[in-house]
């Protein structure tokens, strides 16, 4: 996958993170959870776009870190909306499944990037 084709997945997550985050209801919950899916979800593709114009291995790797933790933290909240049963899980399973996906892809760039860089 390039580095293009990668950028715009990891934008269309976050519109996907946002269109999720629209369907949850108007409740204490909901709100809450909105919020912190709507930050971590779109902040995917923002720190994405950062790494791919960095300027060392050093500042890529940096933020290729902040790509992994934002969309783990994404993968979290999406796993809770899934068990607290606020919206039903066969809606949620593609893009459960595309934040595990982007973590893996994130995960091993990060192993390959420190490996060619000992």
């Amino acid at each position: 996958m390039t580095k293009e084709e990668l950028k715009q997945r990891t934008k269309n997550f976050a519109l996907r993170a946002i269109k999720l985050v629209n369907a949850l209801p108007n409740t204490i919950a909901g709100r809450n959870i909105g919020s912190q899916l709507f930050r971590s979800g779109t902040s995917v593709a923002a720190n994405y776009r950062a790494a791919c114009r960095s300027r060392s291995t050093a500042e890529f790797l940096a933020k290729l870190n902040t790509v992994i933790e934002e969309a783990d933290e994404s993968l979290f909240w999406i796993e809770i909306i899934k068990e607290s049963k606020i919206i039903d899980e066969n809606r949620l399973h593609s893009l459960l499944k595309e934040a595990d996906e982007i973590v893996a892809i994130m995960v091993a760039s990060r192993k390959s990037v420190q490996k060619n860089n000992q």
